[in-house]
Parts: structure tokens; C-alpha cells; sequence
């Protein structure tokens, strides 16, 4: 079957029940034209974040298993819970308590909010996959916050030699033995302390390409390659060796899971590539070549169709084999706090239909709160078109 057939095979099915539910205007633009049945894929990706940003899943037991039996019902198959953000773990982390004397997240003491989660995620079918949300970022508009007090040695140094900062994120040095050394073992916590089916790396597995000029890096550089590190942060050979770090890192990340357990799958969501490469040090075209991830989640954090689409088509057309696709589960943004987005039903239905078009089997979407907006009407798509048991 043609393509333009099958992405409008997969559509047309859910145009009655938006006009009945949720009469969306359609921008023009992204109008398409469609007709006959949509299969719902049992097997591929349904998987949503949760945050504790702009989200209360995690402040309570009752809470918890709520949105647990929500996201069962709605047709979810994969969880992605935060555990590391801010600088805190979302569970007692022995770890955390010996290098920085804090347990836990002040919001969770004397909880264990994963350990519940995980409870109420196996009672209702859920797979649970740790998310490290800030990987190697130190803190939110902090100046670097408790762990760079503690180890300012860690911080990532700009070429000016200013801390790293990144709309608004401080970094570590995700080039550094010492700082890749402890979100590994942050990582492996988690994985050999809880029944989990995997761990999350997010888009902070990362640096931006203007880090580095650390003295460490720097004399590691010269030593290296012969000669100090260009001024201009985006030189090929500089860019590119520094990211080869950072997949020496996954590579290391990924093997030790695997040896705690065979089954432990290993996710990252980078940004697009090569915008990812060239701004984060994100080879991840690398990554999935050498088959150091699992699940690869691109943040194809795009609001209109056509965004989103040319993303997806360059994907699948020019970077990725048709066998390769099988690990690509997209991110879909559905709401973004910061700037009152939300996405409507129909754009949502549109993407996860090209998505299956195009041979993409599943989608990781940001994040759960959206799916609760507007009298949940993401959530009511969703359950009665593409994730219907």
C-alpha cells in the first residue's frame, strides 16, 4: 500500500469521534484528507513521562496509584518516572548520601516514591523505566547548586573558563572520569536495587558543545591530539572528539546494565541529529550503529504537523535503516507549562498515524499533566483510536 494511502488509512477512523467528542478546528495547513481503519499496534512504544515538575503523581502513595490505573486504562504499555532531578534522586540513594550527605529529595523523605510506583505499576500490567532527567546537568538557574558547592572540580567550563550554562542549566563535566563515574553508579542504583525494566538517560547524557575548556579536558586534549583546544567550540575535530567521549560513556553505560541484567534495556531521548551532535555532542547515529541503546526517544518537540513530519522523513529516509526503526520511539510534546501549549487531539492523532506510516512503532509523549488537560481529551484519543485494547 501506498504511503500517502496508509497514513490516511490510519486517520480517517478517528475523525467522527473528534468531531463528536472534542470539535477541534483543524489549522489549514496541516489539513489532511483521509479515510478508512486504524489497527491498534499492540506491540510497539506507548510510553509517557512523569515528571515532578508541573506534576503531583509523585506526592503521594493514593496519587500514584491513580494515575497508574488512569494510564493502564488509557492504553499505556511503558512508564518513565523521574528519579534524578535538581540534583536529588526520587528514592534513598546510598550514593547521594555518602557523596553529598542528602538521601532524597526533601519532598519525599521518609518515602520511596520509585519503590511505590513500581508496586503500583506491576498491579495494573505497566512497565517502569527510570528517567535521570537532568543526567549530568547540576542544577536549574542555581549557579550549580549543592553538588558544584560540594565539587566545584566538577563543573564544566566554558572558554572563558565561566561555568557552563545553558538556558539556564549548569553542567557538570561530562567528560570527566570522576562526574561520569557517579551518574553511572546513580544509574546502576537504581538498576540492581529495583525490579525496573530499564533506565532512562534522557537528553542530559550530553554537554553542550560549548564546554570542555576545563583544565583537565584541556590537558587531556593536547595530549591527545597534539595541540590545545580551538577557540571556535564547534571546530569538527574538537566537536567531534569530545562527543566521542560522551559515547565512550553510553557504551560503558550500557554494557554494565546489560551485566547487572541481560534484560535491562537502555533508553535515551537526544535531540534531533545532527542539531543534537553539533549543540549537545550527541552522536547518537553513532550510538544506535554500534547498537549502544535499546530505545532511542528523539525529542521531536515539534507544534505542527509539518515540523513534526519533516523530522520523522528525515529519520527514516537518510539516517536510519529500516531495521534500526524497530528501536525509535519518538517524543511528542503535548504540553509545555512554560508557555501554555497543549496540543490538540487531532495533531495528536496525525502524528502517531505517520508515525505507524512510516514504520515507526511507537511514541514516548511529554508528559503525563497533558494528557490530563481539557477533561483529559488527550487521554480519550488515545484510549478509543491508536492505544485501544
Amino acid at each position: 500500500m501506498p504511503l500517502l494511502e496508509r497514513f490516511q488509512s490510519a486517520i480517517h477512523s478517528f475523525k467522527s469521534l473528534l468531531k463528536q467528542q472534542f470539535a477541534v478546528p483543524v489549522d489549514a495547513k496541516n489539513q489532511i484528507t483521509v479515510p478508512t481503519t486504524f489497527t491498534p499496534d499492540r506491540t510497539g512504544m506507548r510510553g509517557v513521562w512523569i515528571p515532578s515538575t508541573d506534576c503531583k503523581v509523585l506526592t503521594s502513595k493514593q496519587r500514584i496509584a491513580e494515575a497508574m490505573d488512569f494510564l493502564a486504562d488509557t492504553g499505556f504499555n511503558t512508564i518513565f518516572p523521574v528519579v534524578w532531578n535538581r540534583g536529588f534522586t526520587a528514592y534513598p540513594s546510598q550514593i547521594m548520601r555518602e557523596q553529598f550527605g542528602i538521601e532524597i529529595d526533601a519532598r519525599y523523605q521518609g518515602r520511596d516514591p520509585l519503590a511505590e510506583l513500581i508496586v503500583e505499576a506491576n498491579r495494573v500490567g505497566l512497565k517502569v523505566i527510570p528517567w535521570f532527567e537532568y543526567g549530568f546537568v547540576s542544577s536549574y538557574n542555581l549557579n550549580g547548586g549543592h553538588l558544584l558547592a560540594k565539587k566545584p572540580e566538577w563543573a564544566a567550563r566554558d572558554c572563558s573558563g565561566n561555568l557552563l550554562k545553558k538556558n539556564k542549566f549548569e553542567w557538570m563535566n561530562s567528560l570527566d572520569g570522576e562526574v561520569q563515574e557517579f551518574l553511572l553508579e546513580l544509574m546502576l542504583e537504581v538498576a540492581r536495587n529495583y525490579p525496573v525494566n530499564g533506565i532512562q538517560g534522557d537528553d542530559r547524557i550530553a554537554l553542550p558543545s560549548e564546554g570542555g575548556y576545563d583544565e583537565k579536558t584541556v590537558e587531556r586534549y593536547l595530549q591527545e591530539c597534539g595541540r590545545e583546544p580551538p577557540q571556535n567550540p564547534k571546530e569538527r575535530h574538537w566537536l567531534h572528539w569530545r562527543a566521542d567521549i560522551i559515547t565512550e560513556f553510553v557504551a560503558r553505560l550500557h554494557r554494565e546494565l546489560k551485566a547487572i541484567n541481560p534484560d535491562l534495556l537502555l533508553s535515551l531521548s537526544p535531540s534531533p541529529y545532527e542539531w543534537g551532535l553539533v549543540e549537545y555532542l550527541q552522536d547518537s547515529q553513532t550510538w544506535v550503529d554500534k547498537k549502544l541503546v535499546d530505545m532511542l526517544h528523539p525529542q521531536f518537540y515539534r507544534r505542527d504537523f509539518k515540523a513534526y513530519k519533516q523530522l520523522v522523513d528525515r529519520l527514516v529516509d537518510q539516517q536510519l535503516s529500516g531495521e534500526q526503526l524497530h528501536c525509535v520511539s519518538p517524543g511528542i510534546l503535548l504540553a509545555n507549562r512554560g508557555s501554555k501549549y497543549s496540543m490538540n487531539p487531532e495533531h495528536l492523532l496525525q502524528v502517531i498515524a505517520y508515525n505507524r506510516a512510516r514504520g515507526i512503532p511507537g511514541e514516548v509523549l511529554f508528559f503525563y499533566e497533558g494528557l490530563r488537560d481539557n477533561g483529559n481529551a488527550l487521554a480519550e484519543v488515545l484510549k478509543n483510536g491508536p492505544y485501544a485494547r
